[in-house]
C-alpha cells in the first residue's frame, strides 16, 4: 500500500509523456474557475502565500494593543465601580463575576459562529471594533458625571458597554491564536517551528501587556484621573483595530466550512442507531472510507480507541452512496474520517479536565496570595514606599515573561538535538512538567504562609490592616518564590494546553478548540469558589477554628494550601494516566498543502 502511494506520488511529480493528473492540470493551466471554488487552505502553492513571520508584526501588534486596552480597563474595574460609579461592594463584585463568567463562556458561541459562518478574519475584525466601542463607552461613564448612577439609565449604559466587551471577547479570545497560526505553512518544517514559536511569543506579549496594565495604566487611573486612565485603553484598542486591518492584504484567510458540530452530532446519532451491530474485525478496511475533496481537515488514519463509534461507519444493506462515494444520508451512514475526528475531540477532554484542576494554582495566587501580602511588610527596603498588594502578581508574569524566550531560543533547540522532536519534547510532557511545578508552588505557598503567621503571632507587628488583622513583620518579598514558580507552571502548562487544543482538534474546529482554554479558566474559578465555600463551611465551627477567616492570623491558610497541593498531586497522577493512554492525531497521507509543497 505504501509502495503504491510512493509510485503515485512519483508519477505526479514526473509524469510520462501524454500523462497528466487532474491536479497537474489545475496547477499548469490554472483554471480560474477551479481556483475560485477551492478553499485557500487546500489549493495550490500559488493560491496560498504563507507570509509566516512577515504577518506577525500586524497580528502580535494587534494582540498586544488589544490586551493593553482590555486589561488596562478590566484590571481596576472593581475599584472604579465602587469609588466612581457609586456601586456597593457586593453589587460590583456580582456584576464583575457575572461579566467574567459570561465572557469566558461566550467564547464557545463566538468560536462556533466563526468556524461555521464568518471565518477568523471577519470575526476578529468585527470583534476588535466591538471591544473598542465597549471601552470607549466605559470611558464616557468616567468623563461624563451624568452617566453615574443611581439612575437606571446610567446602569443600562454601563451594561451596554459590558455587552460590547463580551461580544468582542467572544470572538477575539478563541480566534486570535488560531488566526496567527494560520499564517504558517503546516506542511513545511519551518512552518511547524514557526507555529510552535508563535504560541510561546503569544503568551510573552500577553503577559507583557498584563504587566504594563497592572502597573502604569492602573497607576494613572488611581492617582491621576479615571477619565484619562480609561481613555488610554480605548486609544490603545483603536490602535489595535488599525494595526489589524493594515495587514489585511497579506493574511491567509481560511474560510468557514459550515457547522463542524453537525458532523459530530451525526457520528453520535448514527453510532447509537447502529449500536447493536457487531464490531468489524478489520475496521480500517471495512468501514466507509470517504474524505470530501474540498475539506481543510487532514486525512486521519484509523485508531482503535472508542470502537463503539466505529459502528457509525459500518455499511449496511439499507445504506446508500452517491456516485462520488459519499453517503446519501449522513444521518444514517458516516465516514471513517468523521468518526476519527470525533475521537480526536473526545481524547482531548480528559486532558481538559486536568487543565481545570491545574489552574486552581493560578487562581489561588491571584486571590489568597494577595490577601497574604496585605498582612505582610510591603515596604521596599528602608523606604516608606509600599508595593500595592495586588501588584505582587506581576512577579508571576515577570517569571513567565523571562522564561518563555529562554525556553524558545535555548532550551527547545537543545532538546531538539537530543530528542529529534520539533518541539524538543511532546506537548503532554511539557504540560506534565507544568503540573509538577504547580504542586511545588502550593507547597512553597503553604511554607511561606506558615512562617508569616508564626511571625505575626510571636513577634511585634507593624500595625493593623483595616478589616483584617495584624500585619506581620515578615517581608512580602518572600512571596516572590511562589509567584515565580506559578509563572513557570503557567509557562509550561498553559501554553502546552492551548497548543494541544489547536493541533489535536480537526482543522475546521480550531476556533472552538481555542475557546476550550477559556472555558477551563471559568471552570477553575467556579471550582475554586466551591472549594473555598466547602472549606469555610466545614472548618468554621471545628475545634481548630476556621481555616479561611477575614484575619489570616486567626486562620490556617497554610492548611488550605496543603489541601490544594494534595489535589494537584492527585491531578498529576490522573494526568500521567491520561497522557500514557493518549494518542496524538496522525495523518495517513501528507496533507494537501504538504503534498503541493513537495511538488
Amino acid at each position: 500500500m505504501e509502495e503504491e502511494r510512493k509510485n503515485e506520488r512519483a508519477q505526479t511529480i514526473h509524469p510520462t509523456n501524454g500523462e497528466a493528473t487532474e491536479r497537474e492540470h489545475k496547477l499548469v493551466n490554472g483554471s480560474a474557475k477551479e481556483m475560485e471554488v477551492e478553499e485557500k487552505a487546500v489549493t495550490s502553492e500559488e493560491a496560498i502565500n504563507y507570509r509566516g513571520w512577515k504577518a506577525m508584526p500586524f497580528i502580535i501588534g494587534n494582540e498586544t494593543f488589544e490586551k493593553l486596552g482590555a486589561i488596562g480597563t478590566l484590571a481596576n474595574l472593581l475599584i472604579y465601580l465602587t469609588t466612581v460609579f457609586n456601586l456597593k461592594n457586593i453589587t460590583a463584585a456580582n456584576i464583575l463575576n457575572i461579566f467574567n463568567g459570561t465572557t469566558n463562556f461566550s467564547t464557545l458561541v463566538g468560536a462556533f459562529l466563526c468556524d461555521t459562518y464568518f471565518g477568523r478574519f471577519k470575526t476578529l475584525g468585527f470583534c476588535t471594533v466591538a471591544s473598542f466601542l465597549g471601552l470607549l463607552a466605559i470611558q464616557l461613564t468616567a468623563a461624563i458625571k451624568n452617566l453615574h448612577p443611581p439612575d437606571s439609565g446610567q446602569m443600562a449604559f454601563l451594561i451596554a458597554a459590558f455587552g460590547l466587551l463580551i461580544s468582542g471577547a467572544a470572538g477575539i479570545r478563541p480566534c486570535n491564536l488560531a488566526f496567527g497560526a494560520d499564517q504558517f505553512n503546516p506542511g513545511t518544517e519551518s512552518g511547524k517551528r514557526g507555529i510552535n514559536s508563535f504560541f510561546n511569543w503569544y503568551f510573552f506579549t500577553f503577559t507583557f501587556a498584563q504587566m504594563v496594565s497592572l502597573t502604569l495604566i492602573v497607576y494613572v487611573q488611581s492617582n491621576v484621573s479615571w477619565a484619562i486612565g480609561l481613555l488610554i485603553p480605548a486609544i490603545l484598542m483603536l490602535i489595535s483595530c488599525a494595526v489589524f486591518f493594515m495587514g489585511s492584504k497579506i493574511y491567509v484567510k481560511v474560510k468557514a466550512q459550515g457547522s463542524p458540530l453537525t458532523s459530530v452530532a451525526q457520528v453520535i446519532v448514527v453510532a447509537i442507531k447502529k449500536c447493536r451491530l457487531p464490531t468489524p474485525e478489520q475496521p480500517s478496511l471495512s468501514l466507509h472510507n470517504y474524505t470530501p475533496p474540498k475539506t481543510i481537515n487532514s486525512k486521519l488514519p484509523y485508531t482503535d480507541q472508542f470502537r463503539c463509534l466505529d459502528k457509525a461507519a459500518i455499511v449496511t444493506a439499507e445504506d446508500k452512496k452517491r456516485p462520488d462515494g459519499s453517503s446519501a444520508d449522513p444521518w444514517r451512514l458516516c465516514s471513517m474520517q468523521q468518526v476519527e475526528e470525533v475521537k480526536c475531540i473526545i481524547r482531548v477532554m480528559p486532558i481538559w479536565v486536568a487543565g481545570v484542576f491545574y489552574y486552581l494554582v493560578i487562581v489561588q495566587q491571584q486571590i489568597y496570595a494577595v490577601f497574604q501580602a496585605t498582612q505582610m511588610d510591603r515596604r521596599l527596603g528602608s523606604t516608606s514606599f509600599k508595593i500595592p498588594a495586588a501588584s505582587y502578581v506581576v512577579f508571576l508574569m515577570l517569571s513567565l515573561t523571562i522564561f518563555i524566550p529562554i525556553y524558545d531560543r535555548l532550551i527547545v533547540p537543545f532538546l531538539r538535538r537530543l530528542t529529534g522532536k520539533e518541539g524538543g519534547i511532546t506537548l503532554l510532557q511539557r504540560m506534565g512538567i507544568g503540573l509538577f511545578f504547580g504542586v511545588l508552588t502550593m507547597l512553597v505557598s503553604a511554607i511561606v504562609e506558615e512562617r508569616r503567621r508564626s511571625i505575626a503571632l510571636t513577634k511585634p507587628t507593624l500595625g493593623e490592616y483595616p478589616r483584617r488583622g495584624a500585619i506581620s513583620s515578615m517581608s512580602a518579598l518572600w512571596l516572590i518564590p511562589q509567584f515565580a514558580l506559578a509563572g513557570l507552571t503557567e509557562a509550561c502548562a498553559s501554553i502546552s494546553l492551548i497548543e494541544l487544543y489547536y493541533k489535536q482538534f480537526p482543522e475546521n474546529m480550531r476556533s472552538i478548540a481555542g475557546s476550550l482554554y477559556y472555558c477551563g479558566m471559568a471552570g477553575s474559578s467556579y471550582l475554586s469558589t466551591l472549594l473555598i465555600s466547602i472549606v469555610h463551611k466545614n472548618t468554621k465551627g471545628a475545634e481548630g477554628g476556621n481555616w479561611l477567616p477575614e484575619d489570616l492570623n486567626k486562620g490556617r491558610l497554610d492548611y488550605f494550601y496543603y489541601l490544594i497541593a494534595v489535589l494537584e498531586f492527585l491531578n498529576l497522577v490522573y494526568f500521567l494516566v491520561c497522557a500514557r493512554w493518549y494518542k496524538y492525531k496522525g495523518t495517513d497521507v501528507v496533507s494537501r498543502e504538504a503534498d503541493i509543497e513537495m511538488k
